[in-house]
């Protein structure tokens, strides 16, 4: 196991719970999307851990993709306000 990745897991998770926290009490959906970005890329680096990395290269490109997109996604929303 890498300590790298298991950090940065680690590290998603508990933005994934922050995320939903944050969202339930303020209302506010920017953190939900936050966490759920950091879902996806949880979701990447457990995959790595567990040594799937090869096997679903284009798999974790994609939710990569889609992590960085809905980031772009909240962070327009707030710049929208």
């Amino acid at each position: 196991m890498d300590p790298l990745y298991v950090v940065n897991l680690v590290l998603c998770i508990i933005i994934v719970a922050l995320g939903y926290w944050g969202s339930k009490k303020s209302g506010d959906s920017v953190p939900l999307y936050i966490g759920i970005a950091f879902g996806l890329f949880g979701i990447s680096h457990l995959s790595i851990l567990l040594g799937l990395k090869d096997t679903l290269e284009t798999p974790l490109i994609i939710v990569r993709l889609l992590a960085y997109l809905v980031v772009i996604f909240a962070l327009y929303k707030v710049a929208k306000k």
